[in-house]
């Protein structure tokens, strides 16, 4: 997946969490990532994050400390 797409994606599931009560939404939103985006995914999440995150939303760099970051193979 290109890193344009999964910022994209990143930061609409960000968008949908801003909207939300409460103060959790970086733990809330790594939770929807550690369910629902498989461990290719969240790689190159981190990949991404990792050679600077150009485009991702404040929120899911917050997020990133709270999802798992998968084995490496």
């Amino acid at each position: 997946m290109s890193p344009e797409k999964l910022t994209m994606m990143a930061n609409q599931i960000a968008a949908f969490f801003k909207t939300q009560p409460g103060t959790d939404g970086a733990e809330r939103l790594a939770a929807h990532l550690n369910d629902f985006w498989d461990p290719r995914m969240r790689a190159q999440f981190f990949a991404h994050l990792e050679a600077g995150g150009q485009g991702l939303d404040p929120l899911v760099v917050d997020a990133a400390q709270f999802v798992r970051r998968p084995a490496e193979a």
